[in-house]
């Protein structure tokens, strides 16, 4: 094995390129699936990978939403910075071939629920509704969008978590049986993708508890 290594300056490449390798080594990324709702009340539905928790108290979230090639905000960012509310909608592998679908660059104000037959169904804390057959789904309040450079950040207070009955393990302790959902994430920048019950576990130690095992060589 070669212990050879390459440095990539990113002020001397061009976005694309950096696009290439940042998605390449930032793997498995999770998939927020948003739902939002337009000015006339259709629902706008896309996948990110630019995604993750922030935090749980409050729980924040926050994705990348990014600009449309000849600039501008997508319909998700412009649909939040207009109602404030959004749902991430987690995917499944059941649900890969759809929410792969709902990437099509569709015309403004083409709703792809509607165009590709997403079953859609009520939240409980926002107007914005869920896909129905998510295995769980975020409700999430907008917080602050940044702007750096071209990259567009939103930040999300989840307001209510919905999930199905069969992924909770004990639902009065809120225990999630995580397997079950059976997510999937993205790998590299393309067409990849992984999926998650591929898990192992390492417990994790309290200083005591290591320094006795260091101690017992």
């Amino acid at each position: 094995m070669t212990d050879e290594r390459l440095s990539f300056d990113f002020s001397t490449l061009p976005p694309a390129e950096r696009y290439k390798l940042v998605t390449g080594v930032v793997v498995p990324r999770p998939i927020a699936w948003v739902s939002t709702l337009d000015a006339g009340g259709g629902v706008n539905l896309a996948p990110y990978s630019f995604f993750g928790l922030m935090g749980s108290d409050p729980a924040v979230v926050a994705f990348a939403p990014g600009d449309r090639p000849e600039g501008g905000p997508k319909d998700t960012a412009r649909n939040i910075a207009a109602g404030g509310e959004f749902v991430v909608n987690l995917v499944g592998r059941s649900q890969a071939r759809d929410m792969n679908l709902s990437a099509v660059d569709f015309p403004v104000g083409h709703a792809e629920p509607e165009h590709l037959g997403i079953e859609l169904a009520p939240s409980q804390k926002v107007q914005v509704p869920r896909v129905k057959r998510s295995p769980a789904s975020l409700e999430c309040r907008e917080i602050q969008t940044l702007l750096i450079g071209r990259t567009r950040i939103i930040l999300g207070e989840v307001l209510a978590l919905s999930i199905g009955a069969q992924h909770l393990l004990d639902a009065e302790k809120h225990y999630v049986d995580t397997a079950s959902l059976d997510l999937i994430g993205r790998m590299g920048g393309r067409g990849g993708y992984a999926t998650t019950r591929d898990a192992f576990e390492i417990p994790r130690l309290t200083y005591r508890q290591w320094l006795e095992r260091a101690q017992e060589g």
